[in-house]
């Protein structure tokens, strides 16, 4: 896939309202551990900053950003963003709101709006074909521009929903990693966001006032799995608050001994001590 490219050119970053001051440590100070825990970033790396327009591209790139001027060590960081040429997306949005902040941006341009609705079903699920294209197109860019990791904007929540996703509807136990090396090995893609929970990002993003930008090709279709999972893990949040922190929690904290997945614990050699 070849996407078309246009650099978006370059003036200094603006200051937080007060008033959003203590969230935005705990954003700033979740992200820095969860980059600490899993040895996201190193020395030298030419980090790709994947933006949508939504509040999690948004926030991560305001924390890596400012991550960036306490690190001490030195990193590169590029922001990109994929015109996927659906109808009615503001292309000016982006670009004009990095440019106050003085931060280049690469606009792909690539036509994968087209190819989902002549591939896909009225009335099907398109976030699997659009998910691939979109990452083809990025995954290419960064391979053509010596980029070490890229860098996505999912969050606690999307990392808990996943699982359950997983877990109901393909019977696996499994979820987005904070850190996954891509299938041809020549990608690292980073969450630098892992444990950082949804609603303080959209509580950051309003007090940042972020020009969002939302996504109508996906986010319109209804019955979508993952919206099902989100609707049930809201409603055991508001039942017993803290429990989807719990299950994020959990993730970090796995017994393979107490499963039952004979690849990463060997029960057919489990013997009884003998006196």
């Amino acid at each position: 896939m070849n996407a078309q490219e246009h650099v978006i050119p370059t003036a200094s970053i603006g200051r937080t309202s007060p008033a959003g001051e203590p969230l935005e440590k705990k954003l700033r100070r979740q992200t820095g551990r969860a980059i600490a825990d899993f040895n996201m970033i190193e020395d030298g790396d030419r980090v790709m900053i994947c933006l949508s327009g939504g509040k999690d591209s948004y926030t991560l790139l305001d924390m890596l950003l400012q991550l960036k001027a306490r690190a001490p060590i030195r990193f590169e960081l590029v922001a990109v963003n994929l015109d996927q040429k659906q109808p009615g997306f503001p292309a000016h949005v982006l670009p004009n709101y990095l440019r106050q902040r003085d931060i280049p941006l690469h606009v792909l341009e690539q036509d994968t709006f087209s190819v989902v609705k002549r591939v896909i079903p009225e009335g099907k699920t398109s976030c699997g074909l659009c998910s691939r294209l979109r990452r083809g197109a990025l995954y290419a860019w960064a391979a053509e521009n010596g980029i070490d990791k890229i860098a996505l904007g999912h969050h606690a929540d999307d990392i808990v929903a996943t699982l359950f996703l997983n877990l109901f509807y393909q019977a696996s136990l499994r979820t987005m990693p904070p850190k996954l090396r891509s299938d041809d090995g020549r990608h690292v893609v980073i969450r630098p966001l892992a444990y950082c929970r949804e609603s303080d990002i959209a509580a950051y993003a309003r007090t940042r006032d972020f020009p969002i930008i939302p996504c109508t090709l996906c986010g319109s279709q209804p019955n979508l799995q993952r919206q099902a999972v989100q609707v049930m893990l809201d409603a055991w949040e508001r039942e017993q608050p803290g429990r989807t922190g719990n299950i994020m929690r959990a993730l970090g904290n796995v017994s393979p001994s107490h499963l039952a997945d004979p690849a990463l614990f060997d029960f057919a050699g489990l013997r009884a001590e003998r006196a």
